[in-house]
């Protein structure tokens, strides 16, 4: 019987870290999560206990005793804090001590105090791509001293390796930049997995051509409830928008109407899904007109943001339709978290290679229909028709344009 590596979990969140890692063969012992709802939906999914609090205030001895687990045995630590505290460094002495006992000590402090008592064989730490942003690493950097800080005091030896992965590179059918940072506590150095997956529209790449959003939902019939259905000022113009495109089409730079100037709103505004490509990120907390939405013009059901995410088919998200999209969107996609798992398995767990088709693969589809056919603009939308100026670029949008017309630029 094959081993399974011990995985305890902090901000463990709707579970998509975790179930990347159980396909990998690993057992999660304990989960630990402050949000009520991701912690009933972990509940309805697994049967692992969860610790519904805030890690801050909860004793790392506490997380071992309900995982069944001691300081030294853990085999691996996994978590991704949330990024505010990266803006918080000030909290903490550079470089030499962490102030843990501090009130307002934050999750990263959180996940450090945990890395240090239970001294994992190895750990890995997700985070959002800005974490390791040039001259915006704070948090990372303090990080890096924290490790630093750790193997002194703890005569551990982990060498962190900081990548920064697009799940689209590895098959997950959804473009989702994730940094990672990953160590063991021998010091052995971990090797990244080559991408498998490539943008088909770069020649110079290898692989696969990425796995689009067809493969990923194509399958599943199209919702009978209201609950998808597009609400708000702008429902009726998303029809005149194309597959894989958004409302850059309505500008003079494209083949629509000008309705709006070239870049003066958010990427996502009236974005919409192409059937030959991977989704775009999936957002947490979507506004009425912020997408990716449904190349049939309406919003994502639980169950197709689910598939682009990769999260396995049993699991269970609880919650109102709002909940449920907010649990997803802030997820790790588990087929990226499992190729991390199945790497870290070898390397550090010299254990023998899995299947080399992951568990949580997406499967190419043979066929696939052609795009949606687009409908004329709304004629309510028609009164927006001129010329609209362009975004005047980086650091000179509106608010830069009130302080201009104030004299104050």
């Amino acid at each position: 019987m094959t081993k399974k590596f011990s995985v305890l979990s902090l901000f463990s969140g709707v579970g998509g870290l975790d179930y990347g890692f159980e396909a990998a063969g690993f057992d999660t012992r304990v989960a630990l999560e402050r949000d009520h709802q991701c912690c009933e939906s972990l509940r309805a999914s697994r049967s692992a206990p969860v610790i519904e609090a805030d890690l801050i205030e909860t004793p790392t001895k506490d997380i071992l005793r309900a995982g069944g687990l001691r300081a030294g045995s853990v085999d691996m630590l996994i978590g991704g804090p949330p990024c505010q505290p990266f803006s918080k460094s000030g909290y903490w002495k550079s470089g030499d001590s962490l102030r843990l006992e501090d009130p307002r000590a934050n999750t990263l402090a959180g996940y450090l105090r945990v890395l240090e008592e239970a001294r994992p064989k190895a750990f890995l730490l997700e985070n959002v791509e800005g974490l390791a942003f040039g001259g915006k690493d704070e948090g990372l950097r303090l990080l890096l001293n924290a490790v630093k800080r750790i193997n002194k005091a703890a005569k551990t030896s982990y060498s962190p390796v900081v990548v920064t992965l697009n799940a689209a590179d590895y098959g997950v059918p959804q473009t989702r930049s994730r940094v990672f940072v990953i160590a063991s506590r021998d010091g052995r150095v971990f090797e990244t997995p080559a991408a498998t997956h490539r943008d088909p529209v770069d020649p110079t790449l290898t692989g696969e051509p990425w796995m689009t959003a067809w493969d990923a939902i194509g399958d599943l019939e199209e919702p009978i409830d209201d609950d998808v259905n597009l609400s708000g000022k702008w429902a009726d113009l998303l029809p005149s928008i194309p597959e894989g495109h958004n409302y850059l089409w309505h500008t003079d730079r494209m083949g629509g109407v000008p309705l709006f100037g070239w870049r003066r709103r958010y990427w996502n505004f009236l974005l919409k899904l192409a059937k030959d490509r991977p989704a775009w990120t999936i957002q947490a907390q979507p506004g009425p007109a912020t997408g990716p939405f449904h190349w049939k013009n309406r919003r994502l059901t639980s169950r197709e943001l689910a598939r682009l995410q990769t999260f396995p088919e049993d699991i269970v998200i609880t919650g109102g339709r709002t909940e449920v999209q907010r649990q997803i969107g802030n997820a790790v996609p588990s087929l990226l978290a499992e190729v991390l798992a199945r790497a870290i398995r070898e390397q550090f767990f010299d254990a023998a290679p899995l299947t080399p088709t992951p568990v949580l693969a997406v499967s190419r589809r043979a066929t696939r229909p052609p795009s949606e056919p687009v409908k004329p603009v709304h004629p309510k939308y028609l009164e927006l028709v001129g010329k609209h100026a362009a975004h005047p670029g980086t650091g000179r949008g509106f608010l830069y344009e009130q302080v201009a017309l104030m004299g104050g630029v």
